[in-house]
């Protein structure tokens, strides 16, 4: 029986470890040729000498198990660096059908506190990382198309945040890349269907390096975040949101376009867009300072203190 993926080929950004790292072993346990990429500094603000070590490990790791990987070096907030990434791997694989953007960094602090350079680099390498790379994808599989080819197939995941759904005080410049990614995302999916490929994003939450203090006070199941001896997992293991990027990447996913979804510990949620919650006419020509007043001062009034726009019941989902 063939593999979902087989004959695929694939990308997965900031893949030499955590979320990336398992994404890109699921992709090739499903059969795909795999480009990690991952600019291997320790930081995870961004900081220390880049390293090849971490992308070539995975890599090494996916062809000892009998998978195809090659390694890339680069970072991917670069323009150029992300068209040699494509290139790569077209000329390894012959084309590129699957790419999964999760390269990242973190720079935290308050909005009053933040520095010019601190939002520039978080906005940088989430964003326009993610922007990079589905550009150069795009024109691979539109020059495909626009040459006749039948069938043209791709798939991009973009990974975004529920520090973006729920607001997070300490990270305006995160929550406002992982926003944007999701914008970007919905425009790449109307503007590319028309090519056979399909845009999703995830928001996932996983223990990882750049996570490790947020969640150090959630316990793991037995054992932590590796399989105990009853095979149960850490609910924030990336292991628990591989899987759902292998399934994007699928052909089964062919109908799944513009959507994102939250995953973690056993859990997928659908987010639906923004709804609009009340509405108000006014009942002259146009609005007054005070007809607005009287009508969206109760309103908000009769709200919960503290509550945002934002569809804050994702933080507090669970499974089942």
């Amino acid at each position: 029986m063939s593999l979902p993926l087989e004959g695929l080929s694939a990308i997965v950004t900031g893949a030499g470890r955590g979320l990336g790292r398992a994404e890109a072993l699921e992709l090739a346990r499903l059969g795909a040729a795999v480009v990690v990429n991952d600019y291997g500094q320790p930081g995870r603000d961004g900081s220390g000498e880049a390293s090849a070590a971490p992308a070539e490990e995975v890599a090494a790791e996916i062809r000892a198990a009998g998978g195809r990987a090659v390694a890339h070096l680069g970072d991917v907030s670069d323009f150029e660096t992300a068209r040699a990434l494509v290139d790569l791997a077209v000329a390894e694989f012959g084309k590129l059908d699957v790419l999964v953007n999760n390269a990242g960094i973190l720079r935290d602090r308050m909005v009053f506190s933040m520095s010019e350079d601190e939002w520039d680099s978080v906005v940088r390498v989430h964003l326009k990382g993610h922007f990079n790379t589905t550009h150069f994808a795009a024109v691979h599989w539109r020059g495909r198309a626009k040459a006749g080819e039948a069938g043209v197939y791709g798939r991009i995941v973009n990974t975004s945040s529920e520090a973006f759904l729920a607001g997070s005080a300490g990270q305006p410049n995160y929550a406002a890349a992982k926003g944007g990614i999701v914008g970007l995302t919905t425009s790449s999916a109307l503007a590319l269907a028309r090519y056979g490929v399909t845009v999703n994003a995830i928001c996932p939450r996983a223990r990882t390096r750049m996570t490790e203090d947020v969640f150090a006070a959630v316990p793991a199941f037995k054992g932590g975040a590796e399989p105990s001896a009853e095979g149960e997992l850490d609910p924030l293991s990336p292991d628990h949101v591989a899987p759902l990027v292998g399934y994007l990447a699928s052909p089964a996913a062919a109908g799944v376009n513009g959507q994102l979804l939250v995953v973690h510990g056993g859990m997928v949620a659908v987010v639906d867009r923004p709804k609009v919650s009340a509405k108000f006419d006014t009942a002259k020509e146009a609005f007054t300072y005070e007809e607005l007043d009287s009508l969206l001062t109760p309103h908000y009034a009769s709200r919960p203190a503290g509550e945002t726009f934002a569809a804050t019941e994702v933080l507090g989902l669970k499974k089942g």
